[in-house]
């Protein structure tokens, strides 16, 4: 059945056409709040469903091989002018809902990035259960460790995710905690939406 890899994984709504592909990738490039790496970019599209794993690796590809954007020495992408331009012009060609979607996706998925590499966490199988050791680290040295159990593999993999997002709410919480600053901490609290 031709056109079954091209759309396969797509949600309704989501991007068909290798032009258009492009075009998104342009305007993510162009409007991430950072310089964006692949793994970031197929991480935040192909968790939304708006394009296909096999169109967006020939796309990126594309627009690298045309000069509408470059990667530096880490591997992350930077829009060049005549890619500026293309977003710029074209982005009506891509849907407005299929854009904001992407990009709130990217910038999301960068702040995920980001927040792993300062809030490690490890699934470590023990006996009836898991362990999930969490530990943040701050200026290349750890800040702050510790461990808790969870009794199945899923509740643990919701953890990790739950640790690397809010790292730095639960630090502020732990440390609050220790310290005995109960005040800060009820109004840290109260703050906090479950």
């Amino acid at each position: 059945m031709p056109g079954n890899a091209f759309t396969a994984g797509v949600k309704p709504g989501g991007l068909t056409d290798s032009t258009q592909i492009r075009i998104l990738l342009c305007y993510l490039i162009a409007n991430a709040p950072q310089p964006v790496s692949q793994e970031v970019l197929e991480g935040a599209l192909l968790q939304q469903a708006l394009v296909n794993y096999f169109e967006l690796a020939a796309s990126l590809a594309e627009v690298e091989r045309q000069g509408l954007v470059q990667r530096d020495s880490a591997q992350r992408y930077h829009v060049l002018p005549s890619g500026r331009e293309v977003a710029d012009t074209l982005q009506s060609d891509v849907p407005r809902s299929v854009r904001e979607c992407a990009l709130r996706a990217v910038t999301l998925a960068q702040q995920y990035a980001r927040n792993a590499q300062q809030y490690a966490a490890e699934i470590v199988p023990c006996e009836n259960g898991f362990q999930l050791q969490c530990a943040i680290r701050d200026l290349d040295s750890e800040a702050f460790r510790f461990s808790v159990y969870m009794p199945d593999k899923q509740s643990a993999a919701r953890a990790k995710e739950q640790f690397i997002k809010n790292g730095a709410d639960i630090y502020k919480l732990m440390l609050l905690a220790l310290t005995g600053k109960d005040e800060s901490l009820r109004e840290l609290l109260a703050g906090i939406q479950i």
